[in-house]
């Protein structure tokens, strides 16, 4: 389920946008995930969030999924880790980096798809 259900033809968008919806969706969920956890100040929600959406973690959940992912998911994720990007951000590596946006990419495509059901199985998998 989506919370917008505009038409989209998922064939025609580039993984980068992808990545660009992975991004929210992931960032969203971890949110939704550390507030049921616990009623905590948001300053501290936040440094949560941040620890456990930067890109080397990001990187790192991408290797422990990799071994989970159908080969509709993988095709996402490895266009999504070889699109061409102009910037890598300071404190990253470009593979980590790489590894990130096949993250994101998966999330944007699978959220795009309206597979909610299964990025919460994804992620809920690897944060057990």
């Amino acid at each position: 389920m989506r919370l917008i259900n505009a038409d989209v033809d998922l064939r025609t968008i580039s993984p980068l946008t992808l990545a660009f919806v992975g991004d929210a969706v992931y960032d969203l969920m971890v949110r939704e995930i550390l507030v049921c956890e616990a009623n905590r100040p948001v300053g501290v929600l936040n440094d949560e969030k941040i620890k456990l959406v930067k890109c080397e973690r990001q990187a790192e959940f991408a290797k422990k999924l990799m071994p989970v992912l159908t080969e509709e998911e993988t095709n996402v994720f490895r266009r999504g880790k070889n699109a061409h990007s102009s910037t890598v951000p300071k404190h990253a590596t470009k593979t980590d980096y790489n590894l990130a946006t096949g993250l994101e990419a998966l999330f944007g495509y699978l959220y795009l798809k309206g597979d909610t059901q299964r990025l919460s199985e994804l992620l809920l998998s690897q944060t057990k």
